[in-house]
């Protein structure tokens, strides 16, 4: 038997998950620790980890339960900068209500504001669906000109000459905005 494992042969499967968990928690946080600036989500993520091993059921059954937990980490990890990277959660401001109230925006100022949306809304839906679709991609999914041009089956430069389309466009319809 290997050290920090009970012998829970006896147990019911649940008893014998909760010691087998038990056991392996200190290593698990360890491993989320060396992997993560933030400390703060560690917990969350050893807490995920025994979730998943818990939906799956019949984790009595696995002959090398250690292993699968911390595989299980791996992909809770994965998963865990996946969803970051894509959120660019990174890039959050987080919200502080002295900062940004809306108490001094003026009607007016609503009003310009909703305006100019609607407006980069319309120059967005005028370009050719193909550059509406890379800069979409580009510029509110947040991917790289390489990625964009994986996944659409383009070449860089054909994603490249795709965003300085769009980029011309919107810059011409900026400019007939304020020559008005």
């Amino acid at each position: 038997m290997r050290a920090g494992w009970d012998d829970t042969s006896g147990k019911d499967g649940e008893t014998d998950l909760a010691a087998r968990s038990r056991a392996l928690r200190g290593a698990l946080t360890r491993y989320f620790q060396r992997r993560l600036p933030d400390a703060n989500e560690v917990d969350d993520l050893v807490q995920e980890v025994f979730l998943r091993i818990v939906r799956r059921g019949d984790s009595q059954d696995l002959d090398r339960f250690e292993g699968y937990v911390f595989a299980t980490a791996a992909s809770v990890l994965k998963d865990r900068l996946r969803r970051r990277r894509v959120r660019m959660s990174a890039a959050h401001v987080s919200f502080e209500p002295d900062l940004h109230s809306q108490a001094d925006v003026s009607p007016e100022q609503t009003v310009l504001a909703r305006e100019a949306l609607r407006s980069t809304t319309r120059a967005i839906m005028a370009l050719p669906e193909r550059t509406r679709t890379i800069f979409v991609l580009r510029r509110l999914e947040g991917l790289s000109h390489p990625e964009i041009a994986r996944r659409l089956g383009l070449s860089l430069s054909a994603v490249e000459k795709h965003m300085q389309r769009a980029a011309k466009h919107l810059l011409s319809l900026g400019e007939e905005n304020h020559d008005a």
